[in-house]
């Protein structure tokens, strides 16, 4: 059974990293969304409310879960018998930084990242940019995975 780790912050969660997933699904068996714990990074989400927004959005889809570490990401996969690390990228500078976070992994683990372009209509959503117009009032519907709405978040701001 091949398992592939998603990991990121998710603060939030977007209809672009659903994308990832779901796409994914078509040659993966499962997919654990890995929340990672960086007590250094500020987020507007806490832990447990990012991890609660994807296992809602993901409630009907019993191939994927959710888990936070506070570890690398390498030893997280090791230790769930993750195989491959997924990640997406929106632009040639997010390839840049992947693909050298993507050496590093195979280098340290053994781990292959496999790495999904984001579709074209999602290359512009990033978490910061929910998170900015989120704070200003404005509609992000058009941001939002399934079975989440704008009240789930924010509760949070």
């Amino acid at each position: 059974m091949s398992v592939a780790i998603f990991p990121g912050s998710f603060d939030p969660f977007t209809i672009g990293h659903y994308s990832v997933v779901m796409r994914a699904l078509s040659f993966v068996d499962r997919v654990i969304v890995s929340i990672g714990v960086n007590e250094a990074k500020k987020t507007l989400f806490s832990v447990e409310k990012r991890e609660e927004i994807v296992r809602k959005v993901f409630k009907d889809e019993p191939r994927v879960s959710v888990k936070s570490y506070d570890c690398l990401t390498v030893d997280f996969a090791k230790q769930i018998g993750a195989t491959i690390i997924l990640r997406g990228s929106r632009s040639i500078q997010d390839f840049e930084y992947e693909r050298t976070i993507a050496d590093a992994n195979r280098h340290i683990s053994g781990i292959d990242t496999v790495l999904l372009f984001t579709e074209p209509q999602h290359s512009f959503i990033s978490s910061t940019v929910v998170r900015d117009v989120l704070k200003y009032g404005k509609d992000i519907t058009c941001f939002l995975p399934p079975n989440v709405t704008e009240e789930d978040l924010r509760l949070n701001v």
